[in-house]
């Protein structure tokens, strides 16, 4: 008999935490989604060049004065203090070719047609068509650049496609987020229904109303949190399943400062939902009439 009382105690608790811990956990989810997405963002970013030719005529000493006017451009991108630019010669670029395609162009042409390539990646703060354009015309003025160019149209592709999964993971998230608060308002009602006599009981020994709230309000906010912590163990268990099985993944999922904040947001959305949806309940049987609790 004392199982069977302890089952039915523990029960509803029990259902609201799972209950808690799947919503928050799919919440998660989509959150990781929009972690990864960004990174494959930058990641996309990172690796577009514009590529600058230089003119045929160039001596050396104007080669080089070339190559100092584009490090001093304030869009080339940095990485531990270096300036991402790649000096390539039309001899590298034709030996290259050579060994890549096994076909020596030199030999019937009679010279080498390719011309001294600068490669440079660009801030990620200049990364859209209208920006990219306005830099391939400013090197273009530079004496000396025969032509710029880059992938036109991608970069906006990029940004299009990325604002539409971000849209519609927040769309996605905010229609979760709203079953969810209903779905765990009504099992918390249910689970404090089974409570309505310990209530008012309390109110007829003489306990005040916050008394009463107390230890309700914490269990709620202690099942919001037990639920994030739980959600946050499944997220990393897809996580490591994704690194063992996908080892691509860690590329996606470098940014753990990121994580970090998700793990945190989880638990105070956790927390928020199980603390109001607890003051809600009790504020009903508190102020419920005697004919109500049966």
């Amino acid at each position: 008999m004392a199982t069977e009382k302890q089952r039915k105690k523990y029960l509803p608790n029990l259902t609201v935490t799972v209950s808690l811990t799947i919503a928050l956990f799919l919440i998660g989810l989509c959150g990781l989604l929009t972690v990864m997405g960004r990174k494959l963002s930058e990641v996309v970013k990172q690796n577009i060049e514009v590529q600058v030719y230089l003119n045929k005529d160039l001596t050396a000493e104007q080669s080089e004065k070339v190559r100092s006017q584009i490090l001093a451009k304030p869009y080339i991108a940095q990485k531990e203090g270096k300036p991402q630019v790649t000096f390539v010669s039309k001899e590298e670029a034709a030996d290259k070719f050579i060994k890549d395609t096994g076909e020596n162009f030199k030999e019937f042409l009679g010279e080498n047609p390719l011309r001294d390539g600068v490669f440079i990646k660009i801030q990620e703060d200049f990364f859209s068509e209208n920006g990219l354009k306005q830099i391939k015309l400013d090197l273009q003025k530079i004496p000396g650049v025969f032509e710029a160019t880059y992938v036109e149209n991608f970069v906006d592709d990029v940004n299009k496609n990325i604002t539409k999964i971000y849209l519609v993971l927040s769309v996605f998230v905010v229609l979760l987020l709203i079953i969810i608060v209903v779905l765990i308002n009504n099992t918390i009602k249910l689970a404090l229904y089974s409570q309505r006599f310990t209530i008012r009981s309390m109110q007829l020994v003489g306990a005040t109303n916050g008394f009463i709230r107390k230890p309700f309000l914490y269990r709620g906010l202690f099942q919001g949190l037990l639920s994030a912590v739980f959600a946050c163990g499944l997220i990393a268990m897809i996580i490591n399943l994704g690194f063992e099985y996908l080892p691509e993944t860690r590329l996606l999922v470098g940014d753990w400062e990121k994580l970090g904040i998700l793990a945190l947001a989880l638990a105070l959305i956790g927390m928020f939902i199980g603390f109001v949806s607890t003051l809600q309940s009790v504020e009903r049987h508190l102020r419920s009439s005697v004919d109500k609790l049966y």
